[in-house]
């Protein structure tokens, strides 16, 4: 086959080694040398810095409260959606998915929206001004970060849920003493690999989020190393080494945990073996498991979708804030004036679509030929090109922004495109590559050898194969992974506050600052329809997951 043989390899290397290995050896790079000489004193001045330690402990604080917070919304959400007759609205699935997918800043600002002083929640009820500064500490933070990872989380433990075959419950229940006893001794311990896996993936996530600690972070003092890393390289004065050790320091801890999380993960999983799987049982509760379950799905719909949603969309309508909720005081303006020709929303909002779909194409291109050679990784080679084309997942983002810059500041470089809109874009490629080679793995894996084989034997050509053949099969994988990796792109903040050059913003840069200046109608006009882009993506993306699903019976 063409995409086999030393230079391919080669080829895709030095692809990966750029993009994900060249990043990371700036950083270390710059942490241990001085002019030029070895220079371990970087470390040293930063353990000795009190502050260190207090970023640590709120980030680490922080990382186990949201693992609370998610285990007690997406525990009771996947048995509810598994084991009681909720299971048969399916679209319940697409609707929890939507926080996750909304920009974590984005629902971070609907909430200090909604809860401020003379916010929205005072207005409608002002007895619960009281509320405000309970709000507005440690406890909302985590709230609001839990709202938007608990999907993660529900649907890793739905999925588990559903695998498991209703027959180790029955005879669980003929030699067991009670139903509470068999699911501690038979449910639990079949769903606990896959909440560890989940649980340290939410940690790791809460670890490299920037959007919340940013917006709702720095309102209430919080800082935690992403932000503490962003303010080294973007206030004054700049400490270039501080970030970089800071970034290696935080790089050091998402890999211990991810090291952890495998090894947990190999311990704690079981396999489950069965005949013929029996068709879906009929479901039938009792009226107050009907009421508990309906209230507590509502409940987290509205504090994940409905508060954030409504008040950035009321906000884009405002035309006075200092007015209020009141009859008159609605309009298009903020969003007449952001679809003005020449208008900076609407040239901020233009620059992240032409972004998002050059990075969309361009890691569709190299996902694909990433995948055709890693097939099902059954070398060293292609498991090490399926590692190494997975980093991004596992590192936060912004070390590899860090370690972009460094790289691409590198004085032996012969030219740079550090300072140009190339530089976003190989930013996003960078950090969502691993999208596109996932999901076109996964629709590789599908294919059976025996059409290669087939078409081996009745193709003039490899290349007839390829453009005939494993082309066509791919497409679904091909335009997910597109899909996914515009949606995230047009979110995507740090890399845009760190690394655009200078005149250029992007839809999230705008909405952060027009958020932080206090002029937020045209900002949350901006905001309303990148989620509303957002939500339709999701859609098609579910549509399409569907139709791959029946063409594939």
């Amino acid at each position: 086959m063409i995409m086999e043989g030393r230079r391919t390899f080669g080829f895709l290397m030095t692809i990966v080694v750029v993009f994900a290995i060249a990043p990371l050896m700036a950083i270390l790079f710059y942490t241990f040398t001085k002019d030029g000489h070895f220079d371990f004193s970087q470390f040293s001045r930063m353990f000795a810095h009190e502050r260190l330690w207090q970023t640590l402990g709120n980030s680490i604080g922080l990382g186990i409260f949201v693992m609370l917070g998610t285990t007690l919304i997406a525990f009771p959400m996947a048995f509810i959606r598994t084991k009681t007759s909720l299971y048969k609205h399916e679209w319940l699935d697409i609707v929890l998915t939507i926080p996750f997918m909304t920009p974590p800043y984005i629902g971070s600002m609907g909430w200090i929206l909604f809860m401020q002083h003379n916010g929205f929640l005072q207005q409608l009820v002002p007895g619960a001004a009281w509320l405000t500064d309970s709000f507005f500490s440690l406890f909302g933070m985590v709230m609001i970060m839990s709202l938007h990872l608990f999907p993660f989380l529900y649907l890793m433990l739905r999925n588990t849920l559903l695998r498991m075959n209703g027959s180790f419950l029955d005879a669980a229940l003929i030699f067991g003493r009670n139903p509470w006893r068999n699911w501690v001794k038979v449910v639990l311990p079949l769903i606990l690999s896959s909440y560890v896996l989940g649980s340290l993936l939410i940690f790791i996530k809460t670890l490299a989020e920037f959007g919340t600690p940013a917006t709702f972070g720095s309102r209430i003092g919080f800082q935690v190393f992403t932000t503490e890393i962003h303010s080294y390289l973007s206030r004054w004065p700049v400490d270039i080494r501080m970030a970089t050790s800071l970034s290696l320091f935080l790089l050091s801890v998402c890999l211990v945990i991810w090291y952890f999380q495998n090894l947990m993960g190999r311990k704690y999983t079981y396999g489950v073996l069965s005949g013929k799987s029996p068709g879906k049982r009929e479901v039938t509760d009792k009226w107050y498991i009907k009421v508990i379950s309906w209230t507590f799905v509502g409940l987290i719909l509205l504090l994940s979708i409905g508060i954030p949603y409504f008040s950035i969309i009321v906000t884009s309508l405002q035309k006075v804030r200092g007015d209020g909720l009141q009859a008159g005081n609605f309009s298009f303006a903020s969003y007449q004036e952001l679809f003005t020709v020449g208008s900076a929303g609407l040239t901020a909002f233009l620059n992240s679509i032409v972004f998002s779909i050059m990075t969309a194409v361009i890691t569709a291109i190299i996902g694909l030929l990433l995948a055709l050679y890693i097939k099902k990784g059954e070398t060293k080679k292609q498991q090490v090109l399926d590692f190494l084309s997975l980093m991004p997942n596992i590192i936060p983002g912004i070390v590899f922004v860090v370690g972009l810059i460094m790289f691409w500041n590198a004085p032996w470089l012969p030219a740079t495109i550090y300072n140009t809109k190339t530089m976003v874009v190989v930013t996003y490629c960078v950090l969502f590559l691993p999208y596109s080679v996932q999901y076109i793995k996964s629709s590789f894996s599908q294919l059976d050898a025996s059409i290669f084989q087939s078409a081996a034997i009745f193709s003039r050509s490899n290349w007839d194969i390829y453009r005939r053949i494993i082309l066509p099969l791919l497409m679904q994988g091909i335009l997910t992974g597109m899909m996914m990796t515009f949606i995230i792109s047009m979110r995507e903040l740090v890399a845009g506050l760190l690394i655009l050059p200078p005149s250029v913003e992007t839809g999230a840069t705008f909405i952060y600052s027009q958020f932080e200046q206090g002029n937020v109608g045209v900002g949350m006009a901006v905001a309303v329809i990148t989620v509303f882009i957002t939500v339709i993506f999701m859609f098609l993306l579910d549509w399409l997951q569907k139709r791959g699903g029946q063409a594939h019976v």
